[in-house]
């Protein structure tokens, strides 16, 4: 499973470059992805359906879960599946609104629930917490627990959360989910030169068991780094 803020197809050499992000995920072979900031007919990125497009191009099925509306287009998170899909469930997530002096956004989850080869059902979840408001990000991991924290699904987390190792926000996930996460804990933004860990994965309920987790090395493609996750599931 891929993690992946993809700057809404903007690399780090300043170009729009879909089928670059699209061989960073194909290269890592996942069965679910969880990608954020990602734009639907924005002005900014040319007024391409990134999700469609990244569907067509990784031979992924998509399920888009905008958060809000962006220069005449949508902009949000999504999910890449070659797994049936079962459900799908969008959810608003706690925010301060935007004044003239302070630029916040409004944050969200994509739930989808996959059938697994066993035939045993595994919800994935997509998530990008507030870049710029510490109260926001407790809020969005309380949520986050009160949502997807509180049953046996087995279930996967991904997403920016903006938040470091042993922060607030990932110490309240921590009380309910298990933290895929290397033992260095390797940082995964800015992509060029990393210095911060900000992007993860959690996983929680029903026989799920990690098998490995590392960030993948890529520098161009965004401003962030992926992370991938392999995960057993027991019968």
């Amino acid at each position: 499973m891929l993690c992946y803020n993809i700057h809404y197809g903007q690399g780090n050499d300043g170009v729009y470059d879909l089928e670059r992000l699209a061989r960073v995920i194909v290269a890592a072979k996942p069965d679910l992805v969880a990608l954020q900031e990602l734009d639907v007919m924005v002005e900014r990125s040319g007024r391409v359906h990134q999700a469609q497009r990244l569907a067509e191009l990784t031979g992924l099925a998509v399920r888009m879960g905008p958060t809000q509306h962006y220069q005449g287009g949508l902009f949000g998170n999504a999910v890449l599946t070659r797994m049936p899909i079962e459900d799908v469930q969008i959810h608003p997530l706690p925010y301060t609104p935007a004044t003239e002096s302070l630029t916040t956004y409004p944050r969200g989850a994509i739930s989808v629930v996959v059938q697994c080869t066993n035939g045993r059902p595994l919800r994935f979840v997509s998530t990008h917490f507030q870049h710029n408001v510490p109260g926001d990000r407790v809020a969005e991991a309380e949520a986050i627990n009160r949502l997807f924290g509180t049953d046996n699904v087995p279930t996967v987390l991904a997403g920016d959360m903006n938040s470091v190792p042993g922060s607030e926000p990932i110490e309240i996930l921590g009380n309910r989910w298990n933290n895929a996460i290397d033992l260095a804990a390797s940082p995964t933004a800015p992509a060029k030169k990393p210095t911060s860990r900000i992007d993860y994965i959690f996983y929680r309920g029903g026989g799920l068991k990690m098998v490995e987790s590392r960030v993948v090395d890529e520098s161009m493609a965004s401003d962030h780094r992926p992370v991938l996750a392999v995960f057993k599931l027991a019968n």
